[in-house]
């Protein structure tokens, strides 16, 4: 894997961590990938207070992002206020209409199959508004 490649880029900020944090983004990295072996990795939103830019998920546009805090880790999914959650995991951002996210604090867990199941319902939602045609 080349060191410029979003998911070298995605392993150095979790090694860079060197925390809690580091695991819980790498679990929950781990977690999108067994909900969705297409997911694709980039980098986004890189400036010079966050170098190491922001980790996104993306399968037929953006799944979720990855924000690490100094006391949280923050799953952001980008149509989040459109997604069932059964089992309450959003936690953050409930007031927006079309976000919402999960922040994680340390020790805090997470359903791994309840948040599986979240992915699999953002790229539904991503895939199928991306076979749509457009009106216009």
């Amino acid at each position: 894997m080349s060191e410029g490649t979003p998911a070298a880029r995605i392993d150095a900020k979790l090694v860079g961590l060197g925390d809690w944090r580091g695991e819980a983004l790498s679990r929950m990295r781990a977690l999108i990938h067994e909900a969705d072996p297409e997911v694709v990795e980039a980098v986004k939103w890189v400036k010079p207070s966050n170098p190491s830019g922001v980790p996104t998920w993306e399968h037929a546009g953006i799944v979720c992002t990855g924000e690490v805090y100094k006391a949280y880790v923050k799953l952001t999914f980008a149509q989040g206020a459109a997604l069932d959650d059964p089992q309450g995991l959003f936690n953050a951002g409930l007031g927006g209409g079309t976000r919402r996210a999960i922040d994680i604090r340390e020790g805090d867990t997470v359903d791994p199959e309840a948040f599986k199941a979240l992915v699999r319902e953002a790229v539904a939602l991503n895939a199928g508004k991306a076979r749509k045609p457009k009106r216009g």
